[in-house]
């Protein structure tokens, strides 16, 4: 009789319903997608906006980018699919560079044609002046991020803290900024192209460079022309992609296109175990510069890394099926 009842127990939901067995998950019907999309970010659209769109489109578990681009400009915004998006921090760090115009006489609270004008002048500089003044801004400098800028303070972006209109301060940081150059002048504004490193903000150039000029300046227009190996020549429009299943096809571009500026070391099916264990490979025979590089087997991405001492010791290790 005990059994008997047990059973019942077993077998009879309670009322209320309690016991009541959980409906099945649906499955995600989004599929592996490794691999990277040169984007052409369109002006009025975020850079999460655009790999929202991307993942839809190419219905993928994961994605990510390699570094924001504000909505108010355009130009590379590199999307990272599946296993790609660990070779994010490697794009992330490669040099970037951006063809801008500054609307001088006006300096605002975002450096940009976003916020609210906070200074005037009445002064326009010459070009002559504009070209003297650009090297004070190129190489190893100090700059102080825009306050309106994902910088955390204690914890909280600095763009949330400014719209809450608290008072803080963000302090100067070194960035490299490898070329500068004045491209035409009209009028209030001043078209210029720089290559940074990471970390610099075109929006602080802008600002700082008016302040040097005795007259003010922001950014009214901004285009990335190039992230790392990622250059605008190559990039697709995104309004294109949606009607396009070729172009979608060429646009997804393989996982190594991320790794294309470090140095490549071919291993065998031994070595690429090695990697996959997380041990340290012994480089043997290969004429390879000591310094990031990514491992390959038979044209696969493994792994990539440091070689250091004579061994490639991987950072992260690719998981790449079939």
């Amino acid at each position: 009789m005990i059994d008997e009842a047990m059973n019942e127990a077993r077998s009879t939901p309670e009322r209320g319903g309690r016991g009541r067995r959980k409906a099945p998950q649906k499955r995600s019907t989004r599929v592996e997608v490794n691999g990277w999309i040169n984007l052409d970010k369109p002006v009025g659209v975020s850079s999460t906006q655009a790999v929202g769109r991307l993942k839809y489109l190419f219905n993928a578990k994961k994605a990510g980018h390699a570094g924001t681009l504000d909505p108010l400009a355009s130009g590379v915004l590199p999307v990272a699919f599946g296993e790609a998006t660990k070779t994010v921090p490697i794009v992330q760090d490669g040099a970037k560079a951006y063809r801008f115009r500054v609307r001088w006489g006006e300096e605002s609270a975002t450096d940009d044609a976003e916020g609210a004008i906070v200074a005037h002048s009445d002064r326009r500089p010459s070009p002559a002046e504009i070209e003297a003044a650009l090297p004070r801004f190129t190489g190893l400098i100090e700059q102080t991020p825009p306050t309106f800028s994902a910088i955390k303070i204690d914890g909280a972006r600095a763009y949330d803290l400014a719209r809450e209109g608290e008072t803080f301060a963000i302090a100067a940081r070194p960035i490299h900024v490898y070329r500068l150059a004045l491209v035409e002048t009209g009028g209030d504004t001043a078209v210029l192209e720089a290559e940074c490193g990471k970390g610099a903000y075109v929006r602080a150039i802008a600002r700082d460079l008016g302040r040097a000029l005795g007259c003010y300046g922001h950014v009214i227009e901004l285009r990335r022309t190039r992230v790392g190996p990622f250059p605008a020549d190559d990039a697709v429009p995104l309004d294109r992609l949606p009607d396009d299943a070729e172009l979608m096809a060429r646009a997804l571009l393989p996982l190594q296109a991320g790794l294309s500026e470090l140095a490549a070391l071919p291993v065998d099916r031994n070595g690429a175990a090695i990697l996959r264990r997380g041990q340290p490979l012994l480089v043997r025979g290969a004429v390879v510069r000591e310094g990031p590089a990514w491992a390959s087997c038979f044209g696969a991405p493994v792994a990539f890394g440091m070689i250091e001492g004579g061994y490639f010791v991987s950072t992260r290790v690719f998981n790449l099926k079939g």
